[in-house]
Formats: structure tokens, C-alpha cells, sequence
């Protein structure tokens, strides 16, 4: 049997769901989470574009957020969208994005993190919890696997987006 993370909060650590008051911080991590990835200059998001999608003015959200807070600090968060299996017929959980800042990991911020969205799904009746990992990215999978999460390596993530997204999505003609 695996040993499992603690869970037991550092000391001034809080979870909570995330507020309006939150989304700088939000956007700060996932610009910290996409240097992490390598990614730098890929972010497009907008602080209009969270308040947009997880508080609207209208309607209901179409993504969430955790965070987790230590001395008032936001340091680490999950976001996540609602997702759908046929399989099932059931709803559950898509992990978009988990990121801690590297003073604050190995504390069991992460490990909170993701037991409130699975506490979410079971609460809600729903199935599954899913999320991508990066090959390369061993420290996480090592953490994930630890958790109980099963790697999906059958399946291969396609995407269309840009230009050929805009092609797909244009009317044929004909």
C-alpha cells in the first residue's frame, strides 16, 4: 500500500473557494504555473477574462477556482470546469490548472487542494476527477500517482485551435 501525503494544513494555511477579490492572484500563478511548464509568453487570460468566466454578471460560472492561503497570501489554487461522461451519464471535475508556489509545496496544500474537489465530486454525486500532466513532469506524476490517480496512457489529447480552429468552425462551402 501507498503511504499518502499528510493533509494536515501548515500553520495560518486556509482553503477556500475563490472570490472576485482573488483573480490577481489567480492570473499571478497561472503565469508562475506557465514558466513552470515552460511556457512563459503563453498566457492570453485576462483579469476581465476570470471575472468573465468564474463570476459573471449573469448566468452561472463556467470555470472555478480554489485557493489555498497562507497568512492571507493566496499561494496555491485549482482551477476547474465541470466535465461530462457518456460513459456514466454522469458529470464530474476537469483539473485545469493546480499549481503552489515551490516555497509552499510538500506542505499538503496540494494534497487539500485536490481532496476538496474529489470531497466536491462525491458530494455531488459525480464520477471522476481528471486532469493532464506533461510527460516530462515527473515530480507531479510521482505526487499524483501517490494520490491513487491512475495515468490514462492510452488516450492522446488532440486539440484544434488557431487558424485551424477558424477552418473547422467556418461553414463549408460548396
Amino acid at each position: 500500500m501507498t503511504d499518502r501525503p499528510s493533509t494536515t494544513l501548515p500553520s495560518g494555511a486556509v482553503l477556500r473557494p475563490a472570490t472576485p477579490d482573488d483573480v490577481e492572484d489567480l492570473l499571478r500563478l497561472v503565469h508562475a504555473l506557465a514558466a513552470y511548464e515552460k511556457e512563459p509568453d503563453a498566457v492570453t487570460a485576462t483579469a476581465a477574462d476570470y471575472h468573465r468566466l468564474l463570476f459573471p454578471s449573469g448566468g452561472d460560472p463556467t470555470a472555478y477556482a480554489e485557493v489555498a492561503l497562507v497568512d492571507s497570501r493566496v499561494v496555491g489554487m485549482a482551477m476547474w470546469h465541470v466535465n461530462f461522461s457518456t460513459w456514466t451519464g454522469q458529470s464530474g471535475i476537469w483539473l485545469e490548472d493546480l499549481f503552489v508556489q515551490p516555497e509552499h509545496r510538500g506542505s499538503g496544500l496540494g494534497v487539500a487542494l485536490l481532496r476538496r474537489l474529489a470531497a466536491i465530486c462525491t458530494a455531488r454525486g459525480w464520477t471522476r476527477l481528471e486532469w493532464w500532466v506533461l510527460d516530462w513532469n515527473e515530480p507531479s506524476i510521482g505526487f499524483y500517482r501517490s494520490l491513487g490517480a491512475t495515468p490514462m496512457d492510452e488516450w492522446t489529447v488532440f486539440r484544434v485551435d488557431g487558424a485551424a480552429l477558424e477552418r473547422l468552425g467556418s461553414p463549408a462551402v460548396g
